[in-house]
């Protein structure tokens, strides 16, 4: 970058540039949202079969397609902006130096050397010669053109080396500037063709690291999201940006942006979408890369861990596919989680609204907010959470769960609108007689859950009539977090299948006893879960006092108990267990308890 460049270079042509690439990116995103929300749902309603199928898997392609063009939009308008900010920068720089030149009346050579006229005292003759300063960069040479200025006879030499070093800064400046968002900006390139592949996500990843990195200066000057998370605050927060900056949000930060409750649901579930799709891109790479390092041997001959001899015949997995295996099943069951929320985010035949996600991320176990309806305009939201086994790669059932509860409850309350969320923002205990025997994961989930039903009240205004409903360890979630947490925006609670709320009696959840409804079916294996002895020493026999009464369960009385003291609505006794599993724990969104458990939600009773 050279002198007469940076004169005549105008950032405002960039800046305009990036606004154009915005408003394509807008674009881009509106047409993602009309074809989500107007074009398949009025085809899927007003017509049937192999055609309309096929039709509506060719529109949710492209509306894939706009949801990258969108991303890498955004990213290229903050590039632009980022390189039209440091190149102002760097003018501004020469335009002082120049500025200051001009005043001294020094003239200004091509290569941004600063030439002085002849001044100074020198008695009896011509005054000193005029000159030329050249800038340097070099901290020696600085120091000592500092000291030669004190010698020389011309006392412009030292103004006009100081001005040509300002001037040699600037260029530097910019010509960093150039070299650095020259080839960043040449990589924001997709393919040139119209499908959206898990590498074209997995590189806007890539892109978007890249862009991060070298705008940190210029992001910097964006105000970031309250620290405390409340909603009320992250609502305000986000109104009081500008169009641009959201818009720079959206692009550079759309995990952030998609977990702050009290934000609008439309934009967490803009933002989540290109999440999920990025992640799904990343762990396919993953897959990949991993089935390429498969052991050539599978099998090994077994060898008698007492006598140490070979059996002949026999065989068994080795070590290295064992843990080869697992792996790939890992990585598997989690794209395949990915893929079961991808299928429910948009309406279904059968008449549930289509999703909105909340909240999505990869880590730990995996967590997934999935809103079925848009919570932000429903008169009704029910938020459902999930129990013991509960994960990423399983999520498919939960889903299900809260989709047949919107369906039901629109069904009986057709007048109003109604949201049903399942929320699994927590890592969900594992098993039943090891992980679910502790606290420790509902401990973790209280605030988590607590910010979100907030969140719920703060996007709706207030005007909303929200529900908690808790299945097995959910309970327990829902019940603690309403126990820890007074005042929550919440009018009612549901609890099936509990093994306890966290609380012995219904008023210490902060909620009109006549609003806590609870049901356990009779061959519910739920039943037989003890009291918990820890609250004294375990051989303490007082520590079994209650195991034999009708009321005292793993944590706190039994929601369904007369001591409890909330309401209990009947659910049928259930399948007995057997090779089936526990099909009981799990029939509490079949017919009759699903219908209870809507009318509940829509304000009713069951």
């Amino acid at each position: 970058m050279d002198l007469a460049a940076l004169k005549a270079l105008k950032p405002s042509e960039f800046e305009e540039a990036a606004g154009g690439y915005r408003s394509v990116g807008n674009i881009a995103a509106q047409a993602t949202e009309h074809l989500n929300n107007v074009v398949v749902p009025g085809m899927r309603k007003g017509l049937k079969g192999e055609a309309t199928d096929a039709a509506v898997e060719q529109l949710q392609e492209l509306s894939k397609d706009y949801q990258y063009v969108q991303v890498e939009c955004g990213l290229v308008g903050v590039a632009l902006d980022a390189f039209a900010a440091e190149m102002r920068s760097a003018q501004a720089t020469l335009n002082a130096a120049i500025a200051d030149a001009e005043a001294k009346h020094f003239s200004l050579g091509s290569d941004g050397s600063v030439g002085y006229p002849a001044a100074g005292d020198n008695p009896g003759g011509a005054p000193p010669g005029a000159g030329a300063a050249h800038g340097t960069l070099s901290d020696q040479a600085r120091a000592l053109n500092r000291q030669a200025a004190h010698f020389d006879p011309n006392p412009n030499f030292g103004p006009a080396q100081e001005i040509a070093d300002r001037i040699a800064e600037a260029l530097k400046a910019a010509t960093e500037t150039d070299q650095k968002w020259a080839p960043a900006l040449r990589k924001l390139k997709a393919d040139d063709d119209l499908t959206v592949s898990d590498g074209d996500w997995r590189d806007t990843q890539d892109d978007m690291e890249l862009v991060h990195k070298d705008a940190e200066g210029y992001l910097g000057h964006m105000k970031p999201p309250p620290k405390d998370g409340a909603p009320a605050h992250n609502r305000d927060w986000w109104k009081g940006l500008s169009d641009q900056e959201r818009d720079d949000y959206i692009a550079m930060y759309p995990a952030s942006i998609g977990a702050l409750d009290g934000i609008p649901a439309s934009v967490r579930d803009e933002v989540n979408r290109v999440v999920l799709a990025e992640t799904h891109g990343s762990v396919q790479s993953q897959l990949d890369a991993w089935m390429k390092k498969e052991p050539a041997d599978h099998l090994r001959p077994y060898i008698d861990p007492y006598t140490g001899a070979v059996l002949k015949g026999v065989q068994v997995e080795t070590d290295e596919w064992k843990k080869w295996n697992e792996r790939t099943e890992e990585l598997q069951d989690r794209l395949n989680g990915m893929d079961s929320i991808t299928s429910r985010m948009e309406p279904s035949s059968d008449g549930a609204e289509r999703g909105y996600l909340l909240g999505f991320d990869n880590n730990k176990l995996g967590h997934a907010i999935v809103s079925f309806g848009n919570p932000d305009t429903a008169d009704n939201v029910v938020t459902y959470v999930p129990g013991t086994g509960a994960k990423l790669s399983s999520v498919d059932g939960d889903l299900h769960r809260a989709q047949l509860m919107n369906e039901r409850a629109q069904y009986i309350d057709p007048g109003h609108k109604t949201a049903s969320v399942m929320w699994l923002g927590y890592d969900a205990p594992q098993s039943i007689l090891g992980d679910a025997t502790e606290t420790k994961w509902a401990d973790d989930a209280r605030e988590p859950l607590s910010k979100f039903l907030a969140g719920v009240g703060t996007g709706n205004g207030g005007n909303v009539n929200s529900t908690v409903m808790g299945h097995s360890y959910g309970t327990l979630v829902a019940g603690e977090t309403l126990r820890d947490h007074p005042g929550l925006p919440v009018d009612n609670a549901i609890f099936v299948g509990s093994p306890g709320v966290g609380v012995e009696h219904a008023k210490d959840l902060h909620l009109p006893a006549d609003h806590v409804w609870s049901a356990t079916a009779k061959n519910d294996l739920i039943n037989l879960a003890p009291p918990n002895p820890g609250r004294l020493a375990p051989l303490n026999p007082l520590a079994y006092e209650k195991f034999f009464d009708d009321h005292s369960v793993l944590y706190g009385n039994d929601p369904t108990s007369d001591e409890f003291g909330g309401q209990v609505f009947s659910v049928p006794d259930g399948e007995d267990w057997g090779l089936n599993g526990i099909p009981a724990h799990s029939q509490y969104w079949e017919n009759a308890p699903l219908t209870s458990t809507a009318k509940i939600a829509t304000g009713g009773k069951p």
